[in-house]
């Protein structure tokens, strides 16, 4: 009797192990498929362009015999579209939630171009996005974005660019979306300068030109020291930016002082950092062919 027994308990016992190991295997799949699904749905992008639509675009002024400048800003430009372009056609379309757009500061003063920016501003999300219209994504923004630029040096009306005012003003509403990557890409030469945003708070300014270069004497070798002991730089704009990635391109130091670029880059680093831009990216140093940053800049988007 007591051998039945003790079969039946070891029986039952073993019933029961079992049914809870089975219970745990199958909590197990269930995270594994979670964390399995996680993986596999790509990050919804925000991708913002700012566009310095000052004279540096101006041919005539700034010609450059290999390529224009506003040629190459349209190669970045064409080579961004092209990197979100390639992510969306990555994702399933139930799970497109993706934007980009140009911006500009101030506003050109033509209606048209400004028309134009408008058809630049698109966003995809799996009630909108068809095969047909991701196909056209890249073509359709690198085309717009010539139409801009030859329009603006046509009527020469350079309004200048207010990034500085941009950071202040508008960035954060604008450029960043929540449950989204948000990335801004700014084209411009690294100078800054407006009229409605000039001013200085002890050594600091709100602005850097050439000029202003010289006469801090940061064209030495001892640009660094001076920048570190009078503490140069740019004032704060923003302090709430840990969600903005941040790439500057198509930077132009002006000719005649070795160390202007890495003045532009200290100024500029130092600036993004202290508003607490997430890993800033300034590429290149000068500005480069298209071709040599294309894949640069669409591995970054595609990480």
């Amino acid at each position: 009797m007591n051998t039945k027994i003790y079969l039946l308990v070891s029986f039952m016992s073993s019933v029961i192990l079992t049914a809870c190991s089975s219970e745990e295997k199958t909590e197990e799949n269930k995270e594994a498929t979670k964390v399995e699904v996680k993986t596999n749905k790509k990050e919804n992008l925000n991708i913002s362009i700012l566009l310095d639509l000052s004279d540096r675009i101006d041919p005539s002024k700034y010609a450059n015999p290999s390529m224009e400048f506003y040629q190459r800003d349209l190669g970045y430009i064409e080579s961004i579209s092209l990197g979100f372009e390639k992510h969306i056609r990555s994702k399933p379309i139930k799970y497109i939630d993706d934007q980009i757009q140009v911006y500009f500061e101030p506003e050109p003063l033509d209606a048209e171009i400004n028309g134009l920016a408008k058809e630049l501003k698109m966003s995809f999300t799996r009630d909108n996005t068809t095969k047909e219209s991701i196909q056209q994504i890249s073509s359709q923004f690198t085309s717009i974005s010539q139409k801009i630029y030859e329009l603006a040096i046509k009527d020469k009306k350079y309004v200048g660019s207010d990034i500085w005012g941009f950071f202040k003003n508008k960035v954060n509403d604008y450029c960043i979306k929540p449950g989204h990557r948000n990335m801004l890409f700014i084209l411009t030469d690294g100078y800054i300068f407006h009229k409605d945003s000039k001013f200085s708070e002890q050594n600091k300014t709100s602005y850097l030109t050439p000029e202003l270069v010289k006469s801090l004497k940061l064209n030495t070798s001892k640009y660094k020291e001076l920048i570190e002991k009078k503490g140069y730089g740019f004032v704060k704009a923003n302090d709430s930016l840990n969600e903005l990635e941040v790439v500057v391109l198509s930077i132009n130091p002006a000719k005649g002082n070795p160390f202007e670029s890495d003045v532009i880059t200290s100024y500029w680093m130092a600036w993004l950092q202290d508003m607490s831009v997430k890993n800033p990216v300034m590429k290149p140093l000068s500005a480069a062919l298209p071709s040599d940053l294309d894949p640069i800049i669409q591995k970054y988007i595609n990480r």
